[in-house]
């Protein structure tokens, strides 16, 4: 029987990372944790090594830190037996734009998109060749909501989002399976670390509901999985909505709301 694919997960050391380890680790997945906590990547691969008898590889890493990051990419590109990426690793934003910083902006943008986008990066053309594989993106909902006031951070998720999609369009051919998740407001410690109080928040989702659902459609082969939406039909009718503003494009002249009148 064909030995089953190992799962690099970053950001495992808590919240959605860990649960997905814990998840991936009863399936029978060996398991290759990323974080910067080697402590707490430790302690969790000696729990899920005792608990499911998986090998649980750690590899401590900051992901905003370019050396880091490269050691990670490495370990992507020589593997073969990493068929599975769970890109999670992600900071959140506190206060508006005009409060951010050069450096928590430079912070944001360098975990939850080029590092992302690197990762990615560095696994896809090894699973494109094999033919099998996944990539999953964690986005979120704030990524659809310039109304929610987090603008960098949301624009972070909506840059996932367009990734994701398009990397499945790429993909999708040559065997290889990406996933976009949309979690809202989830249980998990990104929200203090971002000065954030949760308990401030009217619906907060636990960690382990979103993760079993996005692994319910992880299994369904959903290319946007979005936990909390009750109505799907409401994304089907966004991306349908998106796809004939496309088509009434045309590039050769502008509109003519916009031609100068005589």
């Amino acid at each position: 029987m064909k030995a089953l694919p190992t799962v690099l997960i970053t950001g495992a050391s808590s919240g959605i990372g860990a649960v997905y380890a814990e998840r991936f680790a009863r399936r029978g997945h060996p398991l290759v944790l990323v974080a910067r906590d080697k402590a707490r990547l430790e302690a969790l691969a000696s729990r899920l090594r005792d608990e499911t008898k998986v090998d649980v590889d750690v590899l401590q890493a900051d992901l905003t830190e370019p050396a880091d990051l490269a050691a990670v990419e490495a370990r992507l590109r020589e593997d073969a037996n990493i068929r599975v990426l769970i890109n999670n690793a992600g900071l959140a934003q506190s206060g508006g734009f005009v409060e951010q910083s050069a450096d928590a902006i430079n912070r944001l943008v360098t975990l939850n998109i080029t590092a992302l986008t690197r990762l990615a990066a560095a696994i896809a053309p090894r699973l494109a060749q094999a033919g099998e594989g996944s990539i999953v993106n964690i986005g979120s909902v704030v990524g659809l909501a310039p109304e929610f006031g987090m603008t960098v951070y949301g624009a972070t998720k909506a840059y996932v989002l367009f990734l994701s999609q398009g990397l499945s369009l790429e993909l999708t051919p040559k065997g290889v399976y990406v996933q976009a998740v949309l979690p809202a407001a989830t249980r998990t410690e990104i929200w203090e670390r971002a000065g954030i109080d949760i308990d401030t928040l009217p619906e907060v989702m636990e960690v382990g509901e979103l993760v079993d659902a996005a692994l319910i459609g992880y299994d369904r082969r959903e290319l946007v999985t979005i936990p909390p939406l009750h109505v799907a039909e409401r994304w089907d009718a966004l991306d349908a909505a998106r796809q004939g503003l496309l088509s009434d494009i045309r590039q050769a002249q502008a509109a003519e709301r916009y031609r100068a009148t005589a």
